[in-house]
This record gives C-alpha cells, sequence and structure tokens, in this order.
C-alpha cells in the first residue's frame, strides 16, 4: 500500500511542532535555519533528534562540523523564524543583527538571548531517511536566555505559526 505524498504532507500539517532556529558556526560563516523537526529522543543521556532536507546546505554543514546550537523560540520571534525559513537567505550573523545574542560556550554557534530554551548539541549519529538526514545529538550544554519576555510558545500548525500560552 502506497500512501500519495500530497495527502501525507495534508495530513502531517496537523501535528504541532515546536519552532527553532538551528545555527552552526563553520569557521568561515554562520549557517542557520528555521527548523520545526526537533524532538527530544532521551534524557539519560540528553539526546535530540533533528531532521532536515537532504538536499539543503544546512545538513551537509551539520554533518562537516558535527554540532549545532538550538534556539526554542517564542510567540515574540515570528518575524526572526520568517527571515530563517526564507529562501535564499543570508548569513545567521546578518539575520541576527540588531538580535541580542551570543555564542555558545561549547559550539561557538549563535544562540539568541531572547530564545525561550537553547541547547547546544553535538553529532553522535547521522542516518539517511527518504528526502531527509537525521541527526541524532547528544545535549552538551543549555545556554542561559529567555530574558525578559513570558514563556508563551510559537507552533507550527496548519502551515502557519501560532502562540501557545503557558
Amino acid at each position: 500500500m502506497s500512501v500519495a505524498g500530497g495527502a501525507y504532507l495534508e495530513a502531517m500539517r496537523m501535528l504541532p511542532t515546536g519552532v527553532t532556529v538551528v545555527t552552526i558556526a563553520d569557521g568561515r560563516d554562520d549557517i542557520g535555519a528555521t527548523v520545526s523537526a526537533l524532538v527530544s529522543v532521551s534524557v539519560d543521556p540528553p539526546v535530540v533528534m533533528l531532521s532536515v532536507s537532504a538536499e539543503g546546505y544546512v545538513a551537509e554543514v551539520v554533518e562537516e562540523v558535527g554540532a549545532f546550537a538550538v534556539s526554542v523560540l517564542g510567540a515574540h520571534q515570528r518575524a526572526l523564524a520568517g527571515r530563517f525559513a526564507a529562501e535564499g537567505r543570508p548569513s545567521a550573523r546578518l539575520l541576527v543583527s540588531g538580535q541580542p545574542h551570543h555564542r555558545g560556550e561549547h559550539t561557538r554557534a549563535i544562540v539568541l538571548d531572547d530564545a525561550l530554551a537553547a541547547l547546544e548539541c553535538s553529532v553522535r549519529q547521522r542516518v539517511e531517511v527518504g528526502d531527509h538526514v537525521v541527526f541524532f545529538a547528544d545535549v552538551m550544554g543549555l545556554p542561559e536566555v529567555g530574558t525578559g519576555h513570558p514563556g508563551r510558545a510559537m507552533v507550527r500548525w496548519d502551515g502557519r505559526y501560532h502562540t501557545v500560552e503557558r
């Protein structure tokens, strides 16, 4: 039995997912993208799963560097999510211009100070699955973030960003 791609995408649009910005420092530039395919896999040890398009530059750079940072976006960061999701986007450094941020202690990747939470991760395993690459990554650190904003989360549901109250 085969499932049509369009029908599958329509069904998955109904699953709300958290919205994050994933950043990578590759020594030449800062790479970043809005990602809603990030999941906690294990608590002991802390491991997350990141899924990105196999054809995309993010997958290539994560594979090369082996580490990345994640900033969990709040409802107040909708415009930033859009900037990091845009086709042909410039360097992550330019996208965060004017936004409070710092570099992660472990990854040197950009971490957004106004995020609801942040993680620094080291890739432990890479698996190709269909048109995506899945990275399982150990959480090496939890940078301090969340300065001055209430904990209203942003989720992606039905192809749009929505606010979730705590």
